[in-house]
């Protein structure tokens, strides 16, 4: 860290300069040595950092945090202390966002913060979940066991995240390329052909004129078309990012056939895998709740999380808050239940966490396949139509003109 300094040297004349240190009071201490007398020291704050802003841009990936907790922990069990296993792993980092991270990280812990305290400075690196359980880890003197679990923990969502996104792909990008290959033959081709086949002045069958009317009309009030729902959806986002359409959003995501299910799953089995994972460090559970509800970004299931909360707090234990919102399936209601009777709650919400995953795989897999061969399907239908229609307009002014 740079600073900038005002002081006088032994033949009592004025200067000024810079320096690098650890902290402030590091650099008051190089002062000193150097035989300075310091009257005034302050961080200096450049006009324009580039640094600062190459990183604003540049994002650091769930597996460069993955590996840097791994790793971390690795480097403590081997007896490393932790600011020369932090300089270790600056060194071996490629992101260099991640690399200034994890040097201001180590610059802090010399200064006498803790490892928790330093992250917390970067939330967006480090997630509240993140730097909470590190905390809990180092009052329980498990930090290494602490890393290795929030490593897994992000894996996992990672990987689920992955997975939907990579089965998604094919049938959004034939979807695409359908759309494309539609537009192009309603604009181009087909008006080429509607005036040929109107100006035999014939009368066509019946498929034609549907398709010339429809050509027609797409060629007069196309540009309106697009123009309005783009209109439409952007005042929908408008909507959407006010608090109360927001949570409209939220609550109807949850209701929509198939996808509704899907997100639902998803939601909880984040959740239970949350506060699997913070019960397991040592949180207290109404900790655990708060920083559950500040994680979610569904407000619908935000407020039911509240709910459940503030009936907690009153001593209603936690089962029975989510029995009385609909939110909360029966499995993880009743699973919760049996881990507070047992005192088991981490392992029985891990559990409902990987019913939810394995279910949410299925119903994914079954949607995708279902997808693919639909599109297929209208594709295929669309252009028989098309082809139908022109072909059978040939034959038709054949006909008309032969006989």
């Amino acid at each position: 860290m740079d600073y900038t300094y005002l002081a006088y040297t032994k033949d009592k004349q004025l200067v000024k300069g810079k320096l690098s240190a650890a902290s402030e009071e590091a650099a008051a201490k190089l002062l000193s040595y150097g035989g300075y007398q310091l009257v005034s020291l302050k961080k200096y704050v450049p006009f324009f950092n580039f640094k600062k802003l190459s990183a604003s841009f540049s994002r650091v990936k769930s597996t460069e945090i993955i590996m840097f907790s791994r790793q971390l922990a690795l480097l403590l069990e081997s007896g490393a202390d932790i600011v020369t296993s932090l300089e270790l792993l600056q060194s071996q980092v490629t992101n260099r966002s991640f690399q200034g991270v994890i040097g201001e990280v180590a610059s802090d812990i010399r200064g006498g913060s803790s490892l928790s305290s330093a992250l917390k400075k970067h939330p967006r690196v480090f997630s509240q979940i993140y730097h909470r359980a590190i905390s809990a880890g180092e009052k329980g003197g498990n930090l290494e066991v602490v890393l290795r679990q929030m490593a897994d923990f992000i894996e996992r969502g990672f990987t689920t995240q992955k997975r939907i996104k990579n089965a998604l792909t094919y049938p959004g990008i034939v979807a695409f390329v359908a759309i494309i290959v539609i537009i192009v033959l309603i604009t181009f081709v087909l008006p080429t052909f509607t005036d040929l086949y109107t100006g035999f002045g014939v009368e066509l069958p019946l498929a034609t004129r549907i398709l010339i009317g429809v050509t027609d009309w797409f060629a007069s009030y196309g540009l309106y078309l697009v123009l309005g729902m783009v209109a439409v959806a952007g005042l929908g986002f408008l909507y959407i990012r006010t608090p109360k359409g927001k949570y409209q959003w939220d609550t109807i995501s949850f209701r929509l056939p198939v996808v509704g299910r899907l997100l639902l799953l998803g939601e909880l089995s984040r959740i239970c895998r949350t506060m699997s994972l913070l019960f397991r460090v040592g949180l207290p559970l109404p900790e655990i709740m708060a920083m559950v509800i500040s994680g979610t970004n569904n407000k619908a299931m935000a407020e039911a999380l509240s709910g459940v909360q503030h009936e907690l707090i009153r001593g209603e234990g936690l089962s029975k808050p989510m029995g009385n919102r609909r939110l909360f399936l029966p499995l993880m209601v009743q699973m919760v239940g049996i881990g507070e009777e047992t005192g088991n709650l981490d392992n029985t919400l891990a559990t409902v966490a990987q019913s939810y995953e394995m279910e949410a795989d299925d119903k994914t897999s079954a949607a995708i396949g279902l997808i693919q061969p639909a599109v297929t399907v209208i594709i295929g239908l669309v252009i028989a139509f098309i082809a139908l229609s022109l072909v059978s307009a040939m034959y038709s002014i054949y006909g008309q003109l032969s006989g």
